[in-house]
Protein backbone atom coordinates (compact mmCIF):
# COMPACT_ATOMS: atom_id res chain seq x y z
CA UNK A 1 0.00 0.00 0.00
CA UNK A 2 1.20 3.56 -0.61
CA UNK A 3 0.38 5.42 2.40
CA UNK A 4 1.65 8.65 0.81
CA UNK A 5 -1.16 8.58 -1.74
CA UNK A 6 -3.96 7.72 0.56
CA UNK A 7 -2.65 9.66 3.37
CA UNK A 8 -2.45 12.92 1.01
CA UNK A 9 -6.48 12.15 -0.02
CA UNK A 10 -7.50 11.95 3.56
CA UNK A 11 -5.75 15.29 4.51
CA UNK A 12 -6.89 16.80 1.69
CA UNK A 13 -10.21 16.01 2.09
CA UNK A 14 -10.18 16.56 5.87
CA UNK A 15 -8.73 20.02 5.34
CA UNK A 16 -11.41 21.38 2.60
CA UNK A 17 -14.28 19.53 4.49
CA UNK A 18 -13.27 21.40 7.80
CA UNK A 19 -12.99 24.59 6.23
CA UNK A 20 -16.68 24.26 4.64
CA UNK A 21 -18.07 23.40 8.17
CA UNK A 22 -16.75 25.71 9.51
CA UNK A 23 -17.74 28.85 8.14
CA UNK A 24 -21.28 27.47 6.73
CA UNK A 25 -22.69 24.79 6.70
CA UNK A 26 -22.06 21.63 4.53
CA UNK A 27 -25.41 21.65 2.59
CA UNK A 28 -25.14 24.45 1.16
CA UNK A 29 -22.09 23.23 -0.92
CA UNK A 30 -23.79 20.45 -2.30
CA UNK A 31 -25.24 20.68 -5.63
CA UNK A 32 -26.62 17.75 -7.78
CA UNK A 33 -26.81 19.06 -11.25
CA UNK A 34 -23.67 21.06 -11.11
CA UNK A 35 -21.94 17.79 -10.13
CA UNK A 36 -23.13 15.79 -12.67
CA UNK A 37 -22.29 18.54 -15.26
CA UNK A 38 -18.64 17.83 -14.21
CA UNK A 39 -18.37 14.60 -13.98
CA UNK A 40 -20.14 13.73 -17.01
CA UNK A 41 -18.67 15.80 -19.13
CA UNK A 42 -15.34 14.78 -18.00
CA UNK A 43 -16.05 11.81 -18.39
CA UNK A 44 -17.27 11.98 -21.89
CA UNK A 45 -14.04 13.97 -23.03
CA UNK A 46 -12.05 11.39 -21.79
CA UNK A 47 -13.37 8.73 -23.73
CA UNK A 48 -12.94 10.72 -26.79
CA UNK A 49 -9.95 11.40 -26.23
CA UNK A 50 -9.50 7.36 -25.93
CA UNK A 51 -10.92 3.81 -26.91
CA UNK A 52 -13.52 2.67 -24.16
CA UNK A 53 -11.74 -0.10 -23.11
CA UNK A 54 -8.45 1.55 -23.02
CA UNK A 55 -9.85 4.03 -20.65
CA UNK A 56 -11.51 1.37 -18.09
CA UNK A 57 -8.15 -0.84 -18.04
CA UNK A 58 -5.90 2.40 -18.02
CA UNK A 59 -8.00 3.57 -14.91
CA UNK A 60 -8.26 0.37 -13.03
CA UNK A 61 -4.12 -0.22 -13.85
CA UNK A 62 -3.88 3.59 -13.20
CA UNK A 63 -5.38 3.24 -9.56
CA UNK A 64 -3.55 -0.14 -8.64
CA UNK A 65 0.06 1.62 -9.56
CA UNK A 66 -1.16 4.98 -7.83
CA UNK A 67 -2.08 2.96 -4.50
CA UNK A 68 -0.04 -0.13 -4.36
CA UNK A 69 4.09 -0.33 -3.72
CA UNK A 70 5.01 -3.59 -5.55
CA UNK A 71 8.08 -2.43 -6.91
CA UNK A 72 11.78 -4.14 -6.07
CA UNK A 73 14.36 -1.68 -4.84
CA UNK A 74 17.64 -1.65 -6.84
CA UNK A 75 19.19 -2.98 -3.78
CA UNK A 76 17.14 -6.47 -3.81
CA UNK A 77 17.75 -6.41 -7.51
CA UNK A 78 21.47 -5.98 -7.20
CA UNK A 79 21.51 -8.68 -4.17
CA UNK A 80 19.69 -11.26 -6.02
CA UNK A 81 21.73 -10.51 -8.82
CA UNK A 82 25.02 -11.66 -6.63
CA UNK A 83 23.86 -14.47 -6.10
CA UNK A 84 22.16 -15.89 -9.15
CA UNK A 85 25.77 -15.08 -10.92
CA UNK A 86 27.53 -16.72 -8.35
CA UNK A 87 25.37 -19.92 -8.33
CA UNK A 88 25.85 -19.86 -12.53
CA UNK A 89 29.57 -19.86 -12.07
CA UNK A 90 29.31 -22.88 -9.96
CA UNK A 91 26.70 -24.74 -11.66
CA UNK A 92 25.97 -23.12 -15.05
CA UNK A 93 22.83 -21.51 -16.53
CA UNK A 94 20.89 -24.69 -15.80
CA UNK A 95 21.14 -24.69 -12.71
CA UNK A 96 19.22 -21.39 -12.40
CA UNK A 97 15.85 -23.20 -13.85
CA UNK A 98 14.69 -24.01 -10.20
CA UNK A 99 14.96 -20.72 -8.66
CA UNK A 100 12.37 -18.81 -7.69
CA UNK A 101 12.33 -15.36 -8.31
CA UNK A 102 9.39 -13.38 -8.00
CA UNK A 103 9.85 -10.65 -10.60
CA UNK A 104 8.00 -11.79 -13.47
CA UNK A 105 10.47 -9.55 -15.80
CA UNK A 106 13.60 -10.89 -13.99
CA UNK A 107 12.04 -14.45 -14.21
CA UNK A 108 11.76 -14.22 -18.09
CA UNK A 109 14.96 -13.17 -18.30
CA UNK A 110 16.35 -16.03 -16.57
CA UNK A 111 14.55 -18.44 -18.73
CA UNK A 112 15.83 -16.55 -21.79
CA UNK A 113 19.28 -17.62 -19.95
CA UNK A 114 18.34 -21.37 -19.74
CA UNK A 115 17.41 -21.88 -23.14
CA UNK A 116 20.33 -20.87 -24.14
CA UNK A 117 19.40 -17.55 -26.29
CA UNK A 118 22.66 -15.08 -27.45
CA UNK A 119 23.40 -12.45 -24.94
CA UNK A 120 22.53 -9.94 -27.82
CA UNK A 121 19.00 -11.68 -28.17
CA UNK A 122 18.13 -11.25 -24.80
CA UNK A 123 18.75 -7.87 -24.49
CA UNK A 124 16.80 -6.96 -27.51
CA UNK A 125 14.22 -9.00 -26.42
CA UNK A 126 13.67 -7.72 -22.87
CA UNK A 127 14.16 -4.25 -24.00
CA UNK A 128 11.24 -4.55 -26.16
CA UNK A 129 9.44 -5.46 -23.81
CA UNK A 130 9.98 -3.11 -21.37
CA UNK A 131 8.94 -0.29 -23.80
CA UNK A 132 5.78 -1.82 -24.03
CA UNK A 133 4.97 -2.95 -20.75
CA UNK A 134 5.94 0.85 -20.23
CA UNK A 135 3.57 2.03 -22.87
CA UNK A 136 0.56 0.55 -21.23
CA UNK A 137 1.44 2.13 -17.96
CA UNK A 138 1.99 5.01 -19.62
CA UNK A 139 -1.48 5.28 -20.56
CA UNK A 140 -3.24 5.18 -17.07
CA UNK A 141 -1.01 8.61 -16.27
CA UNK A 142 -2.62 10.05 -19.31
CA UNK A 143 -6.13 9.35 -18.54
CA UNK A 144 -5.64 11.11 -15.18
CA UNK A 145 -3.75 13.78 -16.70
CA UNK A 146 -7.10 13.91 -19.10
CA UNK A 147 -9.18 14.40 -16.74
CA UNK A 148 -7.18 16.82 -14.88
CA UNK A 149 -7.70 18.96 -17.76
CA UNK A 150 -11.10 18.52 -18.14
CA UNK A 151 -12.49 18.66 -15.11
CA UNK A 152 -12.21 22.70 -14.26
CA UNK A 153 -13.42 23.43 -17.75
CA UNK A 154 -16.53 21.53 -17.66
CA UNK A 155 -16.81 23.35 -13.96
CA UNK A 156 -16.76 26.42 -15.59
CA UNK A 157 -19.26 24.95 -18.05
CA UNK A 158 -21.34 24.34 -15.21
CA UNK A 159 -21.14 27.92 -14.13
CA UNK A 160 -21.82 29.42 -17.19
CA UNK A 161 -24.91 27.51 -16.96
CA UNK A 162 -25.93 28.35 -13.99
CA UNK A 163 -25.03 32.34 -15.09
CA UNK A 164 -27.36 31.81 -17.80
CA UNK A 165 -30.51 30.53 -16.23
CA UNK A 166 -29.75 33.24 -13.32
CA UNK A 167 -29.69 35.88 -15.69
CA UNK A 168 -33.02 34.55 -17.16
CA UNK A 169 -34.57 35.07 -13.83
CA UNK A 170 -33.96 38.31 -12.95
CA UNK A 171 -37.57 39.34 -12.51
CA UNK A 172 -36.73 38.32 -8.28
CA UNK A 173 -33.72 40.30 -7.66
CA UNK A 174 -33.97 37.62 -4.04
CA UNK A 175 -32.56 34.80 -6.01
CA UNK A 176 -29.36 36.47 -7.63
CA UNK A 177 -27.00 35.85 -4.46
CA UNK A 178 -28.40 31.81 -4.23
CA UNK A 179 -28.34 31.24 -7.80
CA UNK A 180 -24.53 32.85 -8.48
CA UNK A 181 -23.63 30.31 -5.34
CA UNK A 182 -25.22 27.58 -7.21
CA UNK A 183 -23.80 28.45 -10.49
CA UNK A 184 -19.78 28.92 -9.24
CA UNK A 185 -19.94 25.56 -7.36
CA UNK A 186 -19.23 23.46 -10.63
CA UNK A 187 -16.28 25.60 -10.66
CA UNK A 188 -15.22 24.28 -6.99
CA UNK A 189 -16.23 20.85 -7.86
CA UNK A 190 -14.01 20.56 -11.12
CA UNK A 191 -10.91 22.50 -9.31
CA UNK A 192 -11.46 19.98 -6.47
CA UNK A 193 -11.52 17.51 -8.74
CA UNK A 194 -8.33 18.01 -11.01
CA UNK A 195 -6.03 19.79 -8.32
CA UNK A 196 -6.79 16.99 -5.37
CA UNK A 197 -7.39 13.93 -7.41
CA UNK A 198 -6.38 13.84 -10.84
CA UNK A 199 -3.42 15.62 -11.49
CA UNK A 200 -1.45 14.18 -8.23
CA UNK A 201 -2.33 11.03 -9.36
CA UNK A 202 -1.26 11.62 -13.09
CA UNK A 203 1.88 12.93 -11.40
CA UNK A 204 2.39 9.75 -9.07
CA UNK A 205 2.11 7.69 -12.10
CA UNK A 206 4.70 9.63 -14.03
CA UNK A 207 7.22 9.35 -11.23
CA UNK A 208 7.04 5.26 -10.71
CA UNK A 209 6.54 4.26 -14.67
CA UNK A 210 10.38 6.26 -14.06
CA UNK A 211 11.27 4.42 -11.03
CA UNK A 212 9.98 0.90 -13.18
CA UNK A 213 11.80 1.81 -16.15
CA UNK A 214 14.84 2.39 -14.26
CA UNK A 215 14.66 -0.83 -12.42
CA UNK A 216 13.65 -2.66 -15.67
CA UNK A 217 17.16 -1.12 -17.36
CA UNK A 218 18.97 -2.70 -14.17
CA UNK A 219 17.63 -6.15 -14.45
CA UNK A 220 18.08 -6.69 -18.63
CA UNK A 221 21.71 -5.07 -17.19
CA UNK A 222 21.52 -7.83 -14.67
CA UNK A 223 20.47 -10.50 -16.78
CA UNK A 224 23.24 -10.02 -19.52
CA UNK A 225 25.64 -10.15 -16.89
CA UNK A 226 24.22 -13.53 -15.37
CA UNK A 227 24.30 -15.04 -18.74
CA UNK A 228 28.11 -13.84 -19.35
CA UNK A 229 28.94 -15.42 -15.73
CA UNK A 230 31.07 -12.62 -15.19
CA UNK A 231 33.54 -12.13 -12.43
CA UNK A 232 30.87 -11.47 -8.98
CA UNK A 233 33.04 -8.97 -8.54
CA UNK A 234 32.92 -6.99 -11.94
CA UNK A 235 29.36 -7.73 -12.01
CA UNK A 236 28.92 -5.67 -8.41
CA UNK A 237 30.86 -2.25 -9.75
CA UNK A 238 28.64 -2.87 -13.39
CA UNK A 239 25.23 -2.80 -11.25
CA UNK A 240 25.95 -0.53 -8.30
CA UNK A 241 26.37 2.10 -11.00
CA UNK A 242 22.06 1.96 -11.75
CA UNK A 243 22.24 2.34 -7.39
CA UNK A 244 21.68 5.58 -5.39
CA UNK A 245 24.43 7.24 -4.40
CA UNK A 246 24.35 6.60 -0.38
CA UNK A 247 24.14 2.90 -1.15
CA UNK A 248 27.11 3.00 -3.34
CA UNK A 249 29.25 4.75 -0.16
CA UNK A 250 28.10 2.79 2.15
CA UNK A 251 28.96 -0.29 0.46
CA UNK A 252 32.79 1.67 0.29
CA UNK A 253 33.15 2.16 3.78
CA UNK A 254 32.05 -1.57 4.68
CA UNK A 255 34.79 -2.69 2.31
CA UNK A 256 37.04 -0.35 3.58
CA UNK A 257 36.38 -1.42 7.04
CA UNK A 258 36.79 -5.22 6.08
CA UNK A 259 39.92 -4.59 4.73
CA UNK A 260 41.69 -2.43 7.34
CA UNK A 261 39.75 -5.30 9.82
CA UNK A 262 41.72 -7.93 7.85
CA UNK A 263 44.78 -6.13 7.50
CA UNK A 264 45.03 -6.38 10.90
CA UNK A 265 44.23 -9.62 11.30
CA UNK A 266 46.82 -10.48 8.45
CA UNK A 267 49.30 -8.31 10.91
CA UNK A 268 48.92 -10.43 13.85
CA UNK A 269 49.01 -13.85 12.25
CA UNK A 270 52.28 -12.26 10.70
CA UNK A 271 53.66 -11.29 14.26
CA UNK A 272 52.66 -14.80 15.60
CA UNK A 273 54.27 -16.33 12.95
CA UNK A 274 57.50 -14.56 13.76
CA UNK A 275 56.87 -15.71 17.25
CA UNK A 276 56.97 -19.13 16.91
CA UNK A 277 59.64 -18.66 14.85
CA UNK A 278 62.44 -16.60 17.22
CA UNK A 279 61.42 -19.27 19.82
CA UNK A 280 62.31 -22.39 17.26
CA UNK A 281 65.61 -20.72 16.80
CA UNK A 282 66.23 -20.24 20.08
Amino acid sequence: MDLATLLGLVIGVSVVTLAIMTGSEMSIFLNLPGFLIVCGGTFAATLIKFPLSGVFVAFFVGTKAAFVNEKESPREIVDLTMRLVKRARKVGLLGLEKISVRNGFFRKGIQLCVDGREADVIRKMMTREMELAIQRQEVGEKVFRAIGESAPAFGMVGTLVGLVQMLSTMDDPTTIGKAMAVALLTTLYGVLIAQLIALPISDKLEAKNEIERANRVLIIEAIVQIHERNNPTAVLDILEAYLPEKHRARREDDAKTGGEGKGRRGGDRAGGDGAKNRRATD
